[in-house]
């Protein structure tokens, strides 16, 4: 039997830190587990690095500290935020939020502007995302460029001008955020042939039109409809040229 990592116990909360980029503690989660730990401490350590950061189990942590019981622990060298990520997302998936506050905390200026465009605009990450790539697909490559710190801002200039239009569609639709009315308007954004105003005018009479719908698709049938009631020429909205 080889022994490569010891389990190691303390009092000393103070020598603990958390690393930097690691995401915010579930409050619920927390007070499910400090509960059970009131009942019965198991001995389930955390995981540090050689500078004692945690790379696991700071929730157990925190409620170790507050109950004033001793820290059982592992120090393993070498683990950093790549072992954060990965361990907890075989316990709980990062959330999109998740990673955006992990990549702000580390100063990454394309979140902290992404971070600020949601912030100011409301619309989900997803949304957002789509926004400030100026692409519409929904993409998962998109997605996973984010999740691994590889976001980049096209355009925060753009982004802003149709964050700015689909609002003044939404003077209209209270579900103007929804994810599939979003999508659906960055694809008319880019056809040549749509017009902003035209949508909008066709809107102070047919706003009881424009209902939920699943997904891109139906709006973008739905909004095609509406654009060319009584239109003589009608404008095929489906495809961008």
């Amino acid at each position: 039997m080889k022994i490569i990592n010891q389990v190691c116990t303390t009092n000393d909360y103070e020598m603990f830190s958390k690393m930097s980029g690691n995401r915010d503690i579930n409050m619920a989660h927390k007070n499910r587990l400090k509960k059970s730990i009131e009942e019965e401490s198991l001995c389930v350590p955390i995981i540090v690095n050689e500078k004692v950061q945690i790379i696991d189990g700071q929730t157990r942590y925190e409620c170790w500290k507050e109950l004033k019981k001793p820290i059982f622990y592992i120090k393993i060298k070498g683990y950093g935020l790549s072992q954060v990520q990965r361990l907890n997302s075989n316990i709980r998936n990062w959330s999109l939020k998740d990673f955006t506050d992990c990549y702000c905390d580390l100063g990454n200026e394309q979140y902290i502007k992404y971070r600020a465009f949601k912030n100011q605009y409301g619309f989900d990450d997803y949304s957002s995302i789509a926004l400030l790539q100026v692409n519409h697909s929904g993409s998962g490559a998109n997605f996973n460029r984010f999740r691994t710190g590889k976001f980049k801002i096209k355009s925060y200039k753009y982004a802003c001008i149709n964050a700015e239009k689909i609002m003044k569609v939404g003077e209209f639709y209270d579900g103007y955020k929804r994810r599939g009315f979003v999508f659906a308007l960055l694809h008319l954004f880019k056809n040549p042939k749509f017009s902003l105003d035209q949508l909008l005018n066709k809107l102070t009479y047919q706003s009881r039109k424009l209902v939920d719908c699943t997904n891109k698709q139906q709006y973008i049938a739905l909004l095609q409809e509406i654009y060319n009631f009584k239109q003589s020429k009608k404008v095929n909205l489906l495809y961008t040229d």
